[in-house]
């Protein structure tokens, strides 16, 4: 009941702040299917929230009501209802970022918005983030962790300052550690962990470190000139975070997975054929990578590969793989 309510004065706020010559009860009433007495009984809570809600007017029916124009200026002038939810609601996202070099700057700025509010208006606003709920993905382990965000905070300020770095590695592919010199280019968040995108002068290309596999860092004193660019979306042809030239992948599902394949756009490279007995045909141009592999895997025999024919080979054989190891 509290969450509904919430919801719906959450609602309010934001018509009211959007009409420019303020909005009636009953137009209110009607836009969140309540009666004109719960719509007053909302607008008082708001104002003792330290909302500046306000009615201009002579009649009760006709009064408009609107929101200053300004109703954080205490924190910050130009910050919207809007703006201040986004905020409070990013709370549950920061949980998601361990490693992330910025999440203690995050927080503290956080904590400043907190501390510049009334009582009541925080109380509003920390409820928002019962309304909406986040999961995070798959995260460091805690071992590693612990050593992710001063890491993760060194190899920023590399980047940022563009030094050489050396460092140990452990490779997944080879399983073993590997050591590297490298020019530090962006550090990416993606998938729930943390990236480090580098050019290696010793194989003249770039490459994506995580960073949790960094055994040992060190950073030069050298520094180095960036002679080459990387895209603003760094993994745009992959469906994880690899890098590779994208290919035209069809991939057939079976009528019981249409609706949750359907649902979502896994790529924006994708197509959707839907077909008169139920099933549909997706269309990708992506890198046939790991990301890719391991995601159609998941949809177990609902599933065909049509094109490419080495992709289809591939899987088949993970297949087979699997059948004879579980034996």
């Amino acid at each position: 009941m509290r969450n509904a309510e919430v919801i719906r004065q959450w609602q309010i706020l934001r018509a009211v702040e959007s009409a420019r010559v303020g909005i009636t009860i009953h137009e209110l009433a009607r836009e969140t299917n309540v009666t004109t007495r719960t719509i007053r009984r909302d607008l008082t809570a708001l104002q003792e929230a330290g909302f500046a809600l306000f009615d201009e007017g002579e009649g009760n029916e006709t009064k408009k009501w609107k929101l200053d124009a300004q109703p954080f200026r205490a924190v910050q002038d130009g910050l919207s209802v809007a703006d201040v939810a986004a905020l409070y609601l990013s709370r549950s996202i920061v949980v998601a970022l361990s490693g992330w070099p910025l999440v203690d700057e995050l927080g503290a700025a956080l904590a400043k918005l907190d501390s510049a509010l009334n009582p009541k208006m925080r109380e509003f606003l920390s409820t928002l983030p019962q309304v909406v709920s986040t999961k995070a993905g798959p995260r460091a382990g805690t071992a590693s962790a612990t050593h992710l965000a001063p890491l993760t905070r060194r190899l920023f300020d590399a980047v940022r300052d563009r030094h050489i770095i050396d460092m140990a590695y452990f490779s997944a592919r080879s399983n073993r550690a590997k050591t590297y010199t490298a020019h530090p280019y962006r550090i990416a968040l993606a998938q729930g962990g943390v990236y480090l995108v580098a050019w290696v002068p010793q194989y003249d290309e770039f490459r994506t470190f995580a960073v949790e596999r960094i055994q040992k860092l060190s950073i030069s004193d050298e520094t180095f000139r960036k002679t080459r660019e990387l895209p603003a979306d760094l993994f745009a042809s992959s469906m994880g975070v690899f890098w590779g030239e994208p290919e035209h992948v069809v991939i057939d599902f079976a009528a019981r997975h249409a609706p949750y394949v359907q649902g979502r756009l896994w790529h924006p490279s994708q197509q959707i054929d839907a077909h008169a007995d139920g099933h549909l045909t997706l269309t990708l141009d992506v890198s046939t990578d790991w990301a890719l592999r391991s995601w159609i895997l998941g949809f177990g025999a609902g599933v065909k590969v049509v094109e490419p024919k080495a992709l289809a080979k591939a899987l088949k054989d993970e297949h087979q793989k699997a059948l004879a190891e579980s034996d």
